[in-house]
């Protein structure tokens, strides 16, 4: 797979602004993931950045099931119920988080008045390519 990320300008943010893909063979999208258990049980209450990365870590074992990594990740979009809340706490460790795999993906950060059930506050959908 090729990819070149296309920056004409930044952004304090970080994200690449867009990505070409070429000489792929595998496109995965990834549901809304969020801090859910394997039980199915919500994890972390009322902690943005322990569930930002709880999501997370359901997106990479969505991701190794097709023997991918956070590192094929093309495009993300976060939706969150309280903004401030992500921006403040979680929005610097996902960053972290992904650029250790040097990821930067293109993608939307949605405020949303709720998620699936009350006690969830972000949901992280991905793209990733092969």
């Amino acid at each position: 797979m090729q990819l070149r990320k296309l920056n004409p300008w930044s952004y304090p943010e970080g994200m690449d602004q867009g990505v070409e893909i070429s000489d792929f063979s595998r496109l995965i999208f990834v549901s809304g993931q969020c801090a859910v258990g394997p039980d199915g049980a919500s994890l972390h209450p009322g902690d943005m950045s322990a569930q930002v990365q709880a999501a997370l870590d359901n997106v990479e074992t969505v991701l190794s099931k097709a023997g991918l990594s956070l590192a094929n990740i093309v495009r993300m979009n976060t939706y969150v119920t309280d903004m401030e809340a992500f921006l403040s706490m979680a929005a610097e460790p996902m960053s972290v988080r992904l650029a250790q795999h040097d990821v930067s993906p293109p993608g939307v950060l949605a405020g949303v008045v709720e998620l699936g059930r009350k006690d969830l506050l972000v949901e992280i959908e991905a793209f990733a390519a092969a």
